[in-house]
C-alpha cells in the first residue's frame, strides 16, 4: 500500500515553489496591477488574458472558465497528474525531501506511473549522452561534425547515441529498479522474442522535452547503411509523449520567445541547433508531425498573443515544404500574431545555410520576409495562366476562398487588393466585392456572423449558480446590482487584506451577504477562524478558508475573490471602510424594511408589549442607520 505523504511536507512543497515560477513554465506572465500577474489561459482558447496569478497568496485563477487553486491544483491540471505525482514533482523542484506515512518511502511502489516514466527518460538521456563519448559513437560524432555541431552544442542540447546492442539501455534501467511494464509503457524498450529490447539502437538520440523542461521522449537518427529503419525515428505515443503536443526546443527557447514576442518554427533539430547557435533563440519544431493545432496553443501563450507578435515557417523550397506552409496557412487565424514563411536560397535548411554562409545569413532568413498568406496565395496562382481571362477567373475561383477566411476586416480588405494585383484585374474592387461575398457565404453557411467579443468573465459570475448542481441555491450573481458589487468588495479585502477589515468583518452575519455564493465564501472564512486568521501567512489562511469550503463551487469562488484586481484605485483603511459600512448599512435598512412591514400587519389594535418591543427595535434600526450614514466607519 502507498504512503501518504506527509501534511507538513505538502505545506512545505507549496512554500517553496512559488506559483509564478512553476506557471511561466507553460505560458507569458505580465503584470495585472495590484502584485498579480495575467497570461493567455492553458486552459481554455482566449484572445485576449483573462488568467491571473497571486504569487503573494500562491493561487491562479481564471476569469474566463473558472479553473482556479494552487500551485498544486495547476500542476495536476495542467499535466493530468495524480496529487502525490504533482507533490512529488514540486518537491524535486524544490529541493523538498518527502515523508510518507504508513510505511515509509519506498520509491518503486509509491511514485506514480507519469514520475516513474519521466525519470526513466531522464536517466536514459544521461545513459545516451555517456554513450556519444565512446568509440562506437564516432560516426555519430562524425555525423555532428559535418554539421557544425562540437562537443559544447552536443552537451548544450543533451545529443547522445545508442548503442547498437539490443538490450544495454534495458538492462541498464532495470539496474535501477525500473520493471519491464514500465519500460514497455515509456517507449524506450520493445517486446522482443525473449523479452523487452531497447527501441533505438545504433542511432544519434536528440531528447525531446515539454514546456517545464522534463524528457518525454527522443528523436533519433539513423546513422548506419544496415540499419533498416526509417531515417528518423521518434518514441511512440505513449502517456507522456504526444508528438502532436510537444515543440523540440521549447524548453530552450520559451523565455526568448516571449521576451521577443516572436518564434522561429523550423522542420528538424539540427535545424533548430544552427538556428540557436546562430543566435536565433526562439527557434522550435514539431517532433516528425505536421504544425498544427496544439502546437498553435502551446505558442500563443508563450507570445501572449499580442498584435505585434510573429512566428516564422522555414519551410524547404521542395514540393514538400510549400505542401507543409500550405498546412500550416490552414491554422493561421487561430494566431493573433503575423506570420511569414521563410526559404532559403538554393532551397537550403537553416542547418545547411549556416554551413555555407554561416551565422549572418540564419539570422537574416528569418527577419520576417513573406507573409504566409500571400505565399499560400500565390501557390495556387502559380498553377494557372494569368495570361488568359480564363486562367485569371480560375485563379481568383481558388484563391478567394483563402482571402475570405481572414476574419479581421480591413486585413481582408487589404489583401483582397493585393490579390488582384497578384491576378493582374484592373478592377480592384470587383476583387474586394467578391472575396466579402464568399465570407459572407460562409458565415450563412454555418450558420452564425462575425463572431460577438467574449465578455470578460472577471466583470460576471453570472451563470455561477447554473455551472454545477451542487452550487449554493438561490439568484444568479449580478454584478450592476451595486449590494452586489459591494459584497464582493468586501469578500476581496477580506480574503486579500484581512488586516484592513478586521475584526469588524467577523462581526458580520451570513444574511449582510445578499447573494447565496457570497454568503457561503463568508461562512467558508468563519469556518476557517475568521478574517483575523489572515493577519499572519496569507497563503496559509487562504488555504484554511478553502478547506473550509462545502463544494468545490464554494472553493472555486474563494480563488476568485482571493485573484481579483480590487475597483477602487487606493485601496486602504478609508475604502475598506466604505464597503463595510455600505454591506452594513444595506442590511440596516433591509430590517427596517421588514419591521415596517411588521407594524402595519399588526393592525389598529395590537398587544401593546409586542408594539412597543417593534417601535424600539425600529427606533434602534433607524439611529444606528442614521449613525453609519453620519460617521462611517467609526459608527462600526
Amino acid at each position: 500500500m502507498a504512503g501518504r505523504i506527509n501534511d507538513d511536507d505538502v505545506k512545505a512543497v507549496r512554500d517553496a515553489v512559488p506559483i509564478d515560477a512553476v506557471v511561466s513554465d507553460y505560458l507569458q506572465l505580465r503584470s495585472a496591477g495590484g502584485g498579480n500577474l495575467k497570461g493567455l489561459c492553458p486552459f481554455h482558447d482566449e484572445k485576449s488574458p483573462s488568467f491571473q496569478v497571486s504569487p503573494s497568496k500562491g493561487l491562479f485563477h481564471c476569469f474566463g472558465c473558472q479553473e482556479g487553486g494552487d500551485t498544486i491544483a495547476f500542476v495536476m491540471k495542467i499535466d493530468h497528474l495524480s496529487f502525490s505525482e504533482t507533490v512529488e514533482r514540486l518537491a524535486a523542484k524544490g529541493g523538498i525531501t518527502l515523508r510518507y506515512e504508513e510505511g515509509g518511502y519506498n520509491p518503486a511502489s509509491q511514485r506514480g506511473e507519469r514520475t516513474r516514466l519521466v525519470e526513466a527518460h531522464k536517466i536514459a538521456a544521461e545513459f545516451y549522452v555517456e554513450q556519444l563519448s565512446g568509440p562506437e559513437a564516432e560516426t555519430g560524432r562524425k555525423f555532428l561534425a559535418e554539421r557544425g555541431f562540437d562537443q559544447a552544442a552536443a552537451e548544450h542540447f543533451g545529443v547522445g547515441y545508442s548503442p547498437v546492442g539490443w538490450d544495454h539501455l534495458t538492462r541498464f534501467l532495470r539496474g535501477k529498479g525500473f520493471t519491464d511494464k514500465e519500460l514497455l509503457l515509456s517507449g524506450l524498450s520493445q517486446d522482443g522474442r525473449r523479452g523487452p529490447i531497447d527501441r533505438f539502437r545504433g542511432r544519434l538520440m536528440w531528447p525531446i522535452r515539454d514546456i517545464s523542461g522534463e524528457v518525454v521522449g527522443f528523436g533519433a537518427r539513423k546513422l548506419r547503411e544496415d540499419d533498416n529503419g526509417p531515417k528518423y525515428l521518434n518514441t511512440p505515443e505513449t502517456s507522456i509523449y504526444k508528438k502532436s503536443q510537444v515543440l523540440y526546443g521549447v524548453d530552450l527557447a520559451k523565455k526568448d520567445i516571449a521576451k521577443a514576442s516572436r518564434a522561429v518554427v523550423v522542420e528538424g533539430y539540427t535545424d533548430v541547433m544552427a538556428c540557436h547557435l546562430a543566435g536565433v533563440t526562439t527557434a522550435i519544431a514539431t517532433c516528425g508531425t505536421a504544425f498544427g493545432g496544439d502546437h498553435i496553443k502551446i505558442l500563443r501563450r508563450l507570445l501572449m498573443d499580442n498584435g505585434s507578435a510573429r512566428v516564422i515557417f522555414t519551410f524547404d523550397g521542395d514540393a514538400a515544404g510549400q505542401k507543409a506552409a500550405l498546412r500550416a496557412f490552414e491554422d493561421d487565424q487561430k494566431f493573433a500574431a503575423e506570420t511569414y514563411i521563410a526559404i532559403a536560397p538554393d532551397g537550403m535548411d537553416p542547418c545547411e545555410l549556416r554551413l555555407a554562409k554561416g551565422d549572418e545569413a540564419v539570422q537574416d532568413l528569418v527577419q520576417p520576409r513573406t507573409p504566409l498568406f500571400e505565399f499560400a496565395i500565390r501557390q495556387i496562382v502559380g498553377r494557372y495562366d494569368l495570361e488568359t481571362p480564363a486562367g485569371r477567373a480560375a485563379a481568383l475561383d481558388e484563391s478567394a476562398p483563402i482571402v475570405a477566411r481572414i476574419k479581421n476586416g480591413s486585413s481582408q480588405h487589404e489583401v483582397a487588393v493585393q490579390l488582384a494585383g497578384i491576378l493582374g484585374i484592373l478592377d480592384t474592387q470587383f476583387v474586394v466585392k467578391r472575396v466579402a461575398q464568399m465570407a459572407r457565404w460562409a458565415r450563412d453557411r454555418g450558420g452564425r456572423g462575425p463572431a460577438p467579443a467574449p465578455e470578460r468573465r472577471s466583470q460576471q459570475s453570472q451563470s455561477y449558480a447554473a455551472r454545477t448542481p451542487q452550487g449554493p441555491a438561490g439568484p444568479a450573481l449580478n454584478l450592476r446590482s451595486p449590494a452586489h458589487r459591494t459584497e464582493r468588495e468586501l469578500l476581496k479585502l477580506a480574503l486579500q487584506r484581512p488586516e484592513l477589515v478586521s475584526p469588524a468583518f467577523d462581526a458580520y452575519g451570513e444574511d449582510e451577504f445578499t447573494a447565496p455564493p457570497y454568503a457561503a465564501v463568508r461562512r467558508a472564512i468563519e469556518d476557517a477562524g475568521g478574517a483575523e486568521q489572515g493577519l499572519g501567512s496569507a497563503p496559509e489562511y487562504l488555504a484554511r478558508v478553502r478547506d473550509a469550503a462545502p463544494n468545490d463551487t464554494v472553493r472555486a469562488m474563494v480563488t476568485e475573490l482571493a485573484v481579483e484586481v480590487f475597483h477602487g484605485k487606493t485601496i486602504d483603511e478609508v475604502y475598506a471602510g466604505q464597503q463595510l459600512v455600505q454591506v452594513r448599512l444595506r442590511a440596516v435598512d433591509r430590517r427596517v424594511r421588514e419591521v415596517t412591514g411588521t407594524l402595519t400587519r399588526l393592525g389598529t389594535r395590537p398587544d401593546p408589549d409586542h408594539y412597543a418591543a417593534v417601535q424600539k427595535e425600529l427606533w434602534v434600526l433607524q439611529q444606528y442607520g442614521q449613525s453609519l450614514r453620519n460617521d462611517g466607519a467609526a459608527a462600526l
